[in-house]
């Protein structure tokens, strides 16, 4: 086996390593998001933390790793009385972007239901990182089905299977590491907010660090073995430092004061999830552990707060995450030298704390509304060894984000039914018995004929193809804020939707892809932003880009094509023939795809030929001046369900 990276070797990095010390010291705290370019050590670090937790003590054989105090009764290996004990590793599961629900979830055995016609279950990924850690490299890339099985077992701690006959639950308490990078797309908020710590990472920028960055690497490549044996004793004592920070941490506390001081960061930082609160209590007391201490400080809340808040304030689309470092650090030196308590004369002349009939009425009014206490503060109050099932109503359908269309699928999506193929990608087994006995109930046995294959439905995002004229016919700057302004509408309601966005803008003597089709949002709305304008009309130009961006995009995701322009084309292909009637040919090679043109002319005297480039390409007219950006949203809502 070859030896991992050191933990112990990693050059800089300081507040990485930091986050995966904390969920090291406490699992519950949630697990890591680590964002950055790549080259900058996230997956070194996450594989070497692994390499240096305390060992797990686990049965030989069992599939769900059980504690061997409360073994598991649908583990073959520890209900059956006799097993054998030993210390191991802590699992450390990589997850696949491609893997299926099943693979994740865990499902029938096959092979034993076929030969034996008995139900037994195989066990998943989930299953195998119970009490360790589950990985996922390019986590933002996960499909969407895969997403909403991490967000119910993180929620409950507990993997429930109910299919093909199969009714099952097994504990799943796992620490989610995620490695990412922001060009390749952003993360769905409701599994950003269940990363408990996020950090923000990036390669050296100082000569000598990079330097030895690099010549460490070096020496771990030629000489595996020996450059781990190098820093074993390192290793070693970060190993005994977890476990002492592990033994420690029952006893750790906050003060009252500094309970108070989480949530005063909590709001004015504006973070509204209740978790955030709680983690970052969790975190400021792991780090307190992991000194050696049992009284946390207020600079270990201020140190876990830049792990905890910043992923969560995010409150707009656009808007960039962060924390200000100032401020932040301005309440730490409030909360860590309070001002001294008031004596009796000044006691005297304060506002007189609320009598008790107020605090009754309180009380009073929170017993009859508890609808006002948020989900997070019903769960913190829950018992620890509660397993309880947590159902959450879905938005309606107008207002629901994420993906909207529905695509049959053969590996991806949920299982919604059958159908009979002697060569099945994924092998329904309930379907594929029910037709066996069916066929001859006296003589039961399975044959190719039988064979049915699994049908699922996934979500399918959609690819929004801007097309923006920038010229000279729409340099009056009011104009051209409008058309702004609407866009950034549509690119708003794009990121709720999970949507890909592409840009082509066309001025002067051609168009420009400014923004290849990406679900990056925040690029889109820079590159907008940033347009410059004046110049003459390539209208032909940009649909031609514009059909090649969709002829690429062949098996992709459902395009719909937005142009906004007055169509006022003066600028031949290749400088020859009629700029208008190259337009309006190139607009009818694009018919029949989705597509809308706003029409953004407002000259008093007015040609109407966006209103003929929407006729050429089968597409949906709307005056520009007319609408709102709340108008533009509901009608792009209403195209892309079609």
């Amino acid at each position: 086996m070859t030896p991992i990276y050191p933990f112990a070797a990693i050059v800089g990095q300081e507040q990485l390593k930091q986050a995966l010390l904390i969920c090291a010291v406490d699992p519950t705290v949630g697990g890591v998001l680590v964002r950055g370019d790549k080259g900058s050590a996230k997956s070194t670090a996450a594989r070497g933390l692994a390499a240096v937790l305390p060992p797990i003590r686990r049965a030989a054989g069992c599939g769900y790793n059980c504690e061997p105090e409360h073994p598991l009764p649908l583990c073959p290996v520890c209900s059956g009385g006799a097993r054998e004990l030993h210390d191991g590793p802590v699992p450390f599961i990589n997850l696949p972007l491609g893997a299926t629900e099943d693979r994740v979830l865990g499902s029938l055995d096959f092979e034993k239901a076929l030969q034996g016609g008995k139900q037994a279950f195989k066990p998943g990924l989930l299953a195998g990182a119970h009490r360790g850690m589950l990985y996922i490299d390019e986590v933002n890339l996960l499909a969407d089905h895969l997403v909403d099985v991490l967000l119910d077992a993180a929620a409950m701690g507990v993997n429930t299977v109910e299919r093909e006959g199969l009714a099952v639950s097994h504990p799943a308490r796992v620490t989610l590491l995620g490695t990412m990078n922001q060009e390749e797309g952003d993360l769905r908020p409701q599994l950003l907010d269940r990363f408990g710590l996020m950090v923000d990472v990036a390669a050296p920028r100082e000569p000598g660090l990079r330097a030895e960055v690099v010549r460490r690497r070096l020496a771990f490549e030629a000489d595996p073995a020996g450059f781990a044996a190098q820093w074993q004793t390192d290793s070693e004592a970060l190993r005994e430092n977890i476990a002492a920070a592990r033994a420690l941490l029952p006893q750790t506390r906050l003060s009252d004061s500094l309970f108070h001081f989480v949530s005063e960061l909590c709001c004015e930082f504006d973070v509204t999830s209740l978790r955030a609160d709680i983690v970052l209590n969790k975190a400021a007391r792991a780090l307190a552990a992991l000194d050696g201490r049992a009284d946390a400080s207020a600079e270990d809340i201020r140190d876990a707060a830049r792990l905890v808040l910043p992923h969560r304030r995010r409150r707009k689309p656009f808007e960039q995450s962060g924390l200000d470092q100032d401020k932040l650090e301005q309440m730490t030196q409030q909360a860590s030298n309070p001002p001294p308590p008031p004596t009796q004369d000044q006691g005297d002349a304060t506002q007189p704390p609320p009598d008790a009939d107020s605090e009754q009425e309180q009380e009073q009014e929170q017993e009859q509304n508890p609808a006002g206490h948020g989900a997070e503060q019903i769960f913190a109050a829950a018992p620890a060894g509660d397993i309880a099932r947590i159902r959450v109503q879905a938005p309606s359908a107008g207002d629901a984000a994420g993906r909207r269309s529905d695509g049959a699928s053969r590996q991806r999506g949920h299982y919604v039914r059958a159908e009979a193929n002697p060569q099945p990608a994924q092998l329904a087994v309930d379907a594929t018995l029910r037709h066996a006995i069916l066929r001859d109930p006296d003589h039961f046995a399975v044959t190719r004929a039988d064979l049915h294959d699994k049908v699922r439905v996934a979500k399918q995002g959609n690819l929004i193809l801007l097309v923006v004229d920038a010229s000279g016919s729409m340099a009056a700057r009011q104009r051209m804020e409008q058309v702004k302004g609407t866009v950034l509408s549509l690119l708003e309601d794009a990121y709720r939707r999970r949507d890909q966005v592409a840009l082509i803008a066309f001025r002067g003597q051609k168009a420009e892809l400014l923004l290849p089709p990406c679900n990056r949002v925040e690029q889109a709305e820079l590159a907008l932003r940033e347009l410059p304008t004046g110049g003459r009309t390539p209208l032909a130009h940009a649909l031609a880009l514009a059909a090649d961006t969709l002829s690429r995009q062949l098996g992709g995701p459902a395009p719909l094509l937005v142009v906004l322009s007055d169509g006022r084309a003066n600028v031949a292909l290749d400088g020859d023939g009629d700029p208008w009637r190259q337009a309006l040919d190139l607009a009818g090679q694009l018919a029949g795809a989705p597509a809308l043109v706003l029409d953004t002319e407002q000259d008093f005297v007015r040609l109407g030929r966006a209103r003929e480039l929407a006729e050429a390409l089968g597409a949906e007219y709307l005056a520009c001046d007319a609408l709102t950006g709340e108008q533009l949203t509901l009608t792009i809502q209403q195209r892309l369900g079609r």
